[in-house]
């Protein structure tokens, strides 16, 4: 009788499966190794230019830091970063509420109740979004919201243009976790009588909560990195930002990476440096904080 012979490498299809020392034939061992060596090398192309960028960051910032930036306004040749740390902070909370709030029931509504054609037509209209280069929804908003509406340079048009910019990457990660809710979770809900409305909001977005956390914050991080809409919209101001939605520009960090590596002052090229640095930690800390929020509500959702 024949039987197909196995290996640790996988089942033999023709040939000797194992040589003298019953080790895989030396065609697998180089396959395997091969495979390996490409993933490693992939890890490497990834992990190289991350490396790179933080050491190019670190190694300019470190030596001319002073904490003094953290509480001193910008000046016209040096000063601190306080105003574009606050403008910073505000814009992200603000993206987190008008985006968040969007991108989360789209997600909802694409994943719940969008079916056949008219899912299809927003998914495609959605993907179609994300893949727009921030600086035309720049020029956009500079052109509907600064000049049309006479907003000026203002928190409430660079709050509408990034979260144009970041609500599709909410929708669909809220749209992925909820499709990936087990389906006798929803089964258990029907048979023990919940309405669909409970259902989804007791049992269903809480069994999706990491997912949705994770898309939320990755989103707030990507909005802390952009800079092209912000100079269309947000403009730039030396002083702390107000709470006036409109005719009151904001400050920012990118925009003392881009504008201040290039000035003549010392002073300022320094601070360029420090922005960078301060943003490296503020991605750092999203990231550290949705691994925190992915832990404790899978946590929780295992216990109930």
């Amino acid at each position: 009788m024949n039987m197909a012979a196995t290996t640790p490498l996988g089942p033999a299809t023709d040939g000797p499966a194992l040589d003298l020392y019953g080790r895989p034939d030396w065609r697998r061992r180089a396959a395997y190794f091969a495979g390996w060596g490409s993933c490693l090398v992939a890890v490497a192309m990834i992990a190289i230019p991350i490396v790179w960028l933080l050491w190019g960051v670190i190694a300019r910032a470190v030596p001319v830091w002073r904490w003094s930036v953290l509480t001193e306004s910008t000046t016209a040749t040096g000063g601190g970063l306080a105003n574009e740390i606050v403008g910073t902070l505000l814009i992200v909370a603000g993206v987190a509420i008008l985006a968040g709030t969007i991108g989360i029931l789209s997600g909802i509504y694409l994943a719940e109740y969008a079916k056949g054609a008219i899912g299809t037509l927003l998914r495609s209209a959605s993907e179609v979004l994300a893949g727009i280069p921030s600086i035309v929804l720049g020029y956009v908003g500079y052109i509907a919201l600064v000049i049309a509406l006479h907003w000026q340079y203002s928190l409430a048009a660079a709050l509408i243009v990034l979260s144009a910019l970041t609500v599709p990457y909410i929708a669909k990660a809220t749209e992925a976790a909820l499709r990936q809710v087990p389906t006798p979770y929803r089964e258990g809900a029907d048979a023990l009588g919940m309405s669909p409305m409970r259902s989804l909001g007791r049992i269903t977005i809480k069994a999706a909560l990491p997912g949705i956390t994770t898309g939320l914050l990755v989103a707030l991080a990507i909005s802390v990195g952009e800079t092209a809409p912000l100079l269309y919209t947000a403009g730039f101001t030396n002083s702390l930002p107000t709470l006036h939605l409109t005719h009151a520009p904001v400050g920012y960090l990118t925009y003392a990476v881009w504008t201040f590596y290039n000035s003549p002052f010392k002073g300022q090229q320094d601070l360029s440096f420090d922005a960078a640095l301060i943003l490296v930690v503020l991605v750092l800390v999203f990231i550290v904080a949705s691994r925190l929020v992915v832990g404790m509500t899978q946590r929780n959702t295992e216990k109930n």
